[in-house]
């Protein structure tokens, strides 16, 4: 299948590791011109594409700043993806969440995407380009120990079905993918958010990974793998369906058992 993205550019945020990393390389190799940022860099991203910058996007001025940088680098922006994003493992419930925890979380799951989406989105319309929003199967979910991450990535969806309404007649196509377990670090490493919840559980951490397609109901029985997410990425940069907009593409191993 012909993509025809060759010359094309993008900004692909939270790009060191994971989801964005499968993102950016994915696209470098489909000839796409990629500027990556992240809080922390990676050797894998560096090798993926020459143009990284470091950026906590919960801060509003390093946001701003981080798409001057994009858009000086590339001359234009194509392609948005708003991969940033990530929540503590919540073992305690509602009320032992602060607001200061709450504002966090919308600040790193919601308005980061706002805030590059505002910065870049002249130049998209411009360019009548893409957006693509790496959402959760969580926005649709009722896990109270993701309470807070989960009410940021439905915002973050209902944000895009906005947005696609408002600037589809303009050419700019708003999409969002909302994946279920990934195979990220969130649960493999030994200090992400599944740690936490096997340490409260009293279970070995590679023991309960093993077990989270089978507690989670996958029921292809494995988790999604984020190069999975970085095809429908690319297929949606490509042009190749135009007239899917405002859509929410879920990618959950059959997670999600209502229509």
């Amino acid at each position: 299948m012909e993509l025809k993205l060759e010359g094309k550019t993008a900004l692909v945020t939270g790009a060191s590791k994971g989801i964005g990393l499968a993102v950016v390389q994915a696209l470098a190799a489909e000839g796409v011109q990629v500027a990556a940022c992240a809080r922390t860099t990676s050797e894998a991203l560096a090798e993926a594409t020459p143009l990284t910058r470091q950026a906590d996007l919960s801060d509003a001025g390093q946001t701003a700043e981080m798409v001057e940088w994009a858009l000086g680098e590339l001359g234009g922006i194509d392609l948005l993806v708003n991969n940033v994003g990530g929540s503590p493992a919540r073992t305690d419930g509602f009320l032992a969440i602060s607001d200061e925890e709450w504002q966090h979380a919308f600040e790193l799951n919601f308005f980061s995407t706002v805030r590059t989406t505002r910065a870049a989105l002249p130049s998209l319309l411009e360019r009548k380009g893409n957006i693509v929003n790496i959402g959760s199967v969580n926005s649709q979910l009722a896990l109270p120990r993701l309470i807070d991450y989960s009410a940021a990535k439905a915002a973050m969806t209902n944000f895009a079905k906005s947005l696609a309404e408002e600037y589809g007649e303009a050419g700019l196509r708003v999409n969002t993918i909302s994946p279920g377990p990934t195979r990220t670090a969130v649960w493999t490493s030994s200090d992400g958010m599944a740690s936490g919840l096997s340490r409260s559980a009293g279970i070995d951490h590679e023991e309960f990974v093993s077990q989270v397609p089978a507690m989670t109901g996958l029921n292809t029985g494995k988790f999604t793998e984020p190069e999975e997410l970085a095809v429908l990425v690319v297929l949606l940069a490509s042009g190749r369906v135009p007239n899917m907009n405002g859509a929410d593409l879920v990618v959950d191993g059959g997670m999600l058992k209502q229509l």
